[in-house]
């Protein structure tokens, strides 16, 4: 069952080993360099770094993560059936319920009292789906107990229903952490050395959140007289958070977003790549014996003719991609979450 995941984290360690060694005090300067970098530019240029790195890294960092869960896949699901079933039935029916609820909004099916509970219920399923993920992924480790989760579950369910657009919103803003969990256990898997000067560095990002909104706390709101000025700062939460400057939230989300996109674009492909980022035979599922070489060879680069249309599409016209990207792009989001547990 565990087959390709120990064939793939061999195939990364073999590859750390070959590399040239860099120090932590090295690897601690790159990561505190660029959080330096990142909360200045989203600072200085809230809308347009938002608009530039949207255009830029959507698609890739989409690309990447693919390629980085085709190589989490196990080649036979074993034991993790059930599991593997929940998380795949769950990002679909999510995903396809998400997207429908602004197709409802838009034609006037849900509107005020309905579209909170809309937004509620689907908090809500996401939640409990979440949850049935935990419970089936603490069953195949018995050396753990993880029914702590499950009253966590319930009171962010309800704490969902109290005010489930400020809890949707406050999604939009931890999602980019992930991506620094994600490091967190590859790098305890491949680079121990590292991890604790991680950690240390880790400690710096509380630091920078509360400077950023010290600094720009009482900034003048960001202008929003124009259709995309205006998609940029509602999803930052201004409408929602009317007596808190729109800078802070635009440039606190764009420094977050920076981050995420550092780690899937750059951090872990240069640590955990195997191989040539082109080379299909680096993922298990295409080099085992009865794996499927051919099938992800075609995901992967009809994923990069979406990563092109994407940018076309953005050139042509860029608010109403941004809309539909945002929506769609829920999938990986949601899909963030099985493969995460599976590396706890």
């Amino acid at each position: 069952m565990e087959r390709a995941e120990n064939l793939s984290l061999a195939a990364w360690q073999r590859r750390a080993s070959g590399q040239t060694r860099v120090s932590a005090k090295t690897f601690a300067a790159i990561l505190v360099g660029s959080a330096c970098l990142s909360a200045a530019l989203s600072s200085w240029l809230p809308l347009q770094m938002s608009i530039v790195t949207v255009f830029l890294f959507a698609g890739p960092h989409n690309w990447f993560e693919l390629r980085y869960f085709l190589m989490r896949l196990p080649v036979r699901f074993g034991r993790s059936r059930n599991f593997f079933a929940v998380a795949f039935g769950g990002i679909f029916f999510l995903t396809l319920a998400y997207i429908s609820l602004p197709a409802l909004y838009y034609t006037n099916l849900l509107s005020g009292v309905n579209w909170s509970i809309a937004i509620a219920t689907w908090n809500t399923c996401m939640l409990l789906w979440i949850g049935a993920l935990i419970i089936l992924r603490g069953k195949q480790n018995y050396r753990r107990d993880w029914s702590w989760a499950v009253p966590i579950i319930f009171t962010l369910c309800a704490l969902n229903w109290l005010r489930p657009e400020l809890f949707s919103l406050a999604i939009v803003y931890a999602h980019p952490l992930v991506a620094l969990w994600f490091f967190d256990r590859h790098l305890r898997r491949t680079k121990p050395e590292w991890l604790s000067t991680y950690r240390r560095c880790l400690l710096l990002l509380p630091l920078f959140i509360i400077a950023m909104s010290w600094q720009l706390g009482r900034a003048t709101s960001l202008a929003d007289d124009n259709g995309l000025f205006w998609r940029i700062t509602q999803h930052a939460g201004a409408q929602l958070l009317p007596n808190v400057s729109s800078h802070m939230l635009v440039s606190m989300h764009v420094f977050l977003e920076m981050l995420h996109y550092g780690v899937w674009i750059i951090a872990l492909p240069l640590i955990g790549a195997t191989g040539a980022l082109w080379n299909v035979k680096t993922i298990p599922l295409a080099q085992h014996p009865r794996g499927f070489p051919k099938s992800i060879g075609v995901v992967l680069v009809f994923s990069l003719f979406i990563v092109a249309l994407l940018w076309v599409s953005f050139f042509l016209n860029y608010s109403v991609t941004r809309d539909v990207y945002f929506t769609v792009a829920m999938a990986h989001v949601l899909a963030e979450a099985p493969f995460l547990l599976r590396m706890i």
